[in-house]
């Protein structure tokens, strides 16, 4: 990076980092419409650091948010998000802003990014997990496209039109609160784990639906809805952010016609690639079923800095926060009290 002066910058106004948001490196989760779905949800205020050059024109920069509540203090880039990858091109420039924010000293500091990211080299910050990345480029017809994707997938597709199952590709909000219910009964079912609140998702529907970057992707079989999906546009490509699915209906093979239709919806939008998004290594399935469908695999590294040791009423609030919801995701328990739980709880788990 060039010799820049470096400025605080408001991601959700500030015309320098909207441009920063469609350079490469860029992605939805650095992107105004998703740093404000999430600050507008949970209260939490974003912050940046903008290195511009000599002409006033950005040449790097990125976003944080500071936490401040029962867990303790602590900064991340960006809560409730797969990565926030700084957007610079180079070592130097990273620690440029690093430097000018301030951030790992104070209080304890969290970065997911990708393997290439400048950060990754700052020895300031140091690599505590891994997961993965999955990428379908669009650089063929959907045709040579449909020849690309795993046999098996083409099987289960195959399948899934034998069976009936249709997909509904939606814009509406209405969908979005249909696939929020199945959300949560498969959260709760497969994972003992609460869902983010109904809230959220129809703040991002209002941020994105606007310019036509949103769509739900519905699967149904007869009158019922088996799976679903929830895909956002932002600097050309599709992000398949949320994703799920029945059980007792998987026989049908829904979300490998989900994912395909997924494709289709990218390909007619001009669009040039499907972002998968980010998928535990500690979830071998998960990882295996998106390999059917990517060509491109990275990693995502997650970086801290300023680790401190708990004080004794913060490990109690978790271990409390973890018996609450091992209580609130039982199967006894009513659909409608866990998405509540939800609502009220899951600030705490960024």
């Amino acid at each position: 990076m060039t010799t820049s002066t470096i400025v605080a910058a408001d991601p959700l106004t500030d015309e320098a980092w909207l441009g920063l948001a469609c350079t490469p490196r860029a992605s939805l989760f650095t992107s105004p419409p998703w740093i404000n779905a999430v600050c507008g949800t949970y209260g939490f205020t974003p912050r940046s650091v903008v290195a511009v050059d000599h002409r006033g024109e950005p040449t790097g920069g990125f976003a944080w948010v500071t936490i401040d509540d029962a867990r303790g203090t602590r900064a991340c880039s960006l809560p409730f998000s797969d990565r926030a990858d700084p957007l610079v091109d180079d070592e130097t420039g990273w620690r440029s802003l690093f430097d000018a924010a301030d951030l790992g000293t104070a209080h304890p500091y969290a970065l997911r990014c990708l393997d290439d990211s400048p950060a990754v080299a700052d020895p300031r910050l140091r690599i505590t997990s891994e997961a993965a990345w999955h990428g379908t480029p669009l650089d063929a017809t959907p045709d040579e496209l449909y020849r690309r994707i795993s046999s098996a997938s083409r099987r289960a597709i195959a399948v899934s039109e034998r069976a009936g199952v249709r997909v509904e590709v939606r814009t509406d909000v209405d969908a979005v609160r249909s696939f929020h219910r199945l959300h949560v009964r498969l959260r709760k079912k497969k994972y003992r784990l609460l869902a983010q609140p109904m809230e959220f998702f129809e703040r991002i529907w209002r941020e994105f639906a606007p310019s036509d970057r949103i769509n739900t992707l519905l699967a149904c079989f007869r009158d019922e809805v088996i799976a679903g999906a929830v895909f956002l546009e932002w600097n050309g490509a599709f992000y398949y952010k949320f994703g799920a699915s029945a059980a007792e209906h998987l026989a049908f093979r829904p979300n490998d016609a989900i994912y395909w239709t997924g494709i289709r919806c990218a390909i007619e939008r001009g669009l040039g690639l499907v972002d998968w998004g980010l998928s535990d290594l500690d979830q071998p399935g998960l990882v295996a079923f998106k390999r059917k469908w990517a060509s491109t695999e990275r990693r995502l590294l997650t970086l801290r800095a300023g680790m401190r040791a708990p004080r004794p009423e913060q490990v109690r609030f978790a271990s409390e926060l973890s018996e609450l919801t091992r209580l609130l995701t039982d199967e006894t328990v009513p659909d409608a009290i866990t998405t509540q739980a939800g609502a009220l709880l899951y600030r705490y788990f960024c």
